[in-house]
């Protein structure tokens, strides 16, 4: 009797199964349950908040053209929409790794959604013919992926890049006008300021936001109301365009179908271009966090250019060792989003025929690269760069003995003449000026004048680079 109390049984076109009593979900769930105890993660709440959206747009649309009575429908917008505030997400425990049309997670929504909105109006509300009606999984699944990315890259990517980019705009201001020494093959090299440093990264930034921004152009074309493979089979003529202009609505985002059904169902090729897309950033922010920590090694036997802000101790048998904790995140969190693309792109590729089948896979890792960079890229602005210290005392002086300064002398002396003071110079452990000085014809004033760091910064065109190496 004890056991009867903890499940009850129902029924699909296969058979009979139980089901914990308490379970919003129903059979089909279950089984999903039973046959992929794989990883033990659920698809992510941002996945679950779009795809309840669908449902609940498609509710609404279903109503207006008489496919669901107004009653059922409203009831299903009304399970639909609380599922998408996250009231119910400990109903949706079935694993990423399932099957590829995602059909197990849309039973999942389909079931849950139904049982509440049954609850609810005191109606038999069915997952399939009412929930999921004018819909199909290959259609719903891969339009929830792209809703949702959108949603998580317009609610938090774009803010916390917007963030970052002008936290590191700020200190390039402020450190204008302080000349250090520029390295290429992390060698030295010709001088230039901190702050066009500084510039250079918040310019990567925001050429990626670009990037993104361009891509969400077509993540933002869905193929809701191609149902099965993309003929719009059960689906009423005009389902598709009434769906994404109500999801425009319900999301306060713009949304429209896509331009070939049967494109958004057989490929997942936006998704895959805005994973690229997101590899990029991860790409520079990883240059950046590398560079912050090569800037701030040390101290003693580094280049102990820069202080960062001193969050933890770094070494639980070295006291008085701290390490460059966010940059070190940052740095594994950009891993991560490149590993992502990865299998987003072998998920990209898994097309056969009509229908893409790991569109799960593309879903979990498209959107967890979304929330961690949205995440980290705060801490980096925030815990890092905000308050990081210059060391001026210790640029000045690499500066001061950088025997690369004699570039500024080709045009005049010659590169040979400049080489042979440069060897001089490192050899001799002495500044460039006053080897130049014992071998040169030129006046000591003019040498000064040429061989000034921060003049050397703008030998040319602003903020460029002109030659290699």
């Amino acid at each position: 009797m004890e056991a009867q109390a903890q499940y009850r049984i129902e029924k699909d076109s296969l058979g009979e199964l139980r089901v914990p009593a308490d379970a919003l979900w129903g059979v089909q769930t279950q089984r999903a349950i039973d046959n992929f105890p794989i990883s033990g993660r659920p698809l992510p709440r941002a996945f679950i908040r779009a795809l309840a959206l669908v449902k609940a747009a498609a509710a609404t649309v279903n109503a207006r053209f008489g496919h669901v009575d107004a009653e059922r429908a409203g009831a299903i917008r009304v399970a639909a929409l609380a599922v998408a505030r996250g009231a119910y997400d400990d109903a949706f425990p079935v694993d990423v790794f399932q099957t590829g049309s995602g059909t197990s997670s849309n039973m999942n929504a389909n079931e849950v959604i139904a049982t509440l909105a049954s609850r609810a109006s005191g109606l038999v509300v069915h997952p399939n013919d009412h929930v999921n009606a004018s819909q199909s999984s290959n259609d719903a699944i891969p339009t929830a992926i792209q809703v949702g990315a959108t949603l998580l890259v317009e609610e938090e990517l774009l803010p916390g890049l917007d963030e970052l980019s002008e936290g590191i705009e700020r200190r390039a201001d402020e450190f204008a006008g302080i000349a250090k020494t520029g390295r290429t093959h992390l060698m030295d090299a010709m001088p230039l300021t901190l702050g066009q440093e500084f510039a250079c990264w918040a310019s990567q930034l925001r050429s990626a936001r670009e990037r993104i921004v361009d891509t969400l152009k077509r993540v933002r074309r869905l193929p809701i109301g191609g149902t099965a493979i993309g003929t719009g089979i059960n689906a009423d003529p005009g389902f598709t365009h009434a769906v994404c202009a109500e999801l425009s609505a319900l999301a306060e985002r713009p949304f429209e179908s896509a331009r070939n059904l049967f494109e958004g169902i057989a490929a997942k090729d936006e998704c895959v271009e805005l994973s690229g897309q997101l590899k990029t950033l991860a790409c520079a922010l990883m240059k950046i966090a590398n560079d912050l920590r090569w800037m701030n090694s040390g101290p003693l036997a580094g280049l102990g250019e820069i202080e960062l802000p001193v969050l933890q101790p770094g070494s639980s048998i070295m006291p008085g060792k701290v390490n460059p904790v966010i940059p070190e995140a940052v740095c594994m969190v950009a891993a991560q989003v490149i590993g992502n693309d990865a299998a987003i792109t072998i998920a990209g590729q898994s097309g056969n025929f009509q229908l893409n089948v790991m569109l799960p896979l593309i879903a979990r890792n498209l959107l967890e690269s979304i929330a961690l960079l949205a995440k980290t890229m705060p801490l980096l602005g925030g815990r890092c760069i905000a308050n990081l210290r210059v060391r001026r005392e210790r640029i000045d002086e690499t500066l001061a003995g950088n025997p690369i300064l004699v570039t500024a002398l080709n045009p005049v002396i010659g590169y040979e003449a400049g080489a042979a003071i440069a060897k001089r110079a490192y050899a001799e452990g002495r500044p460039v000026l006053d080897v130049a000085r014992e071998v040169t014809p030129l006046p000591e004033e003019r040498l000064r004048e040429l061989l000034d760091p921060l003049a050397l910064t703008f030998g040319g065109v602003r903020g460029s680079v002109i030659g290699g190496g």
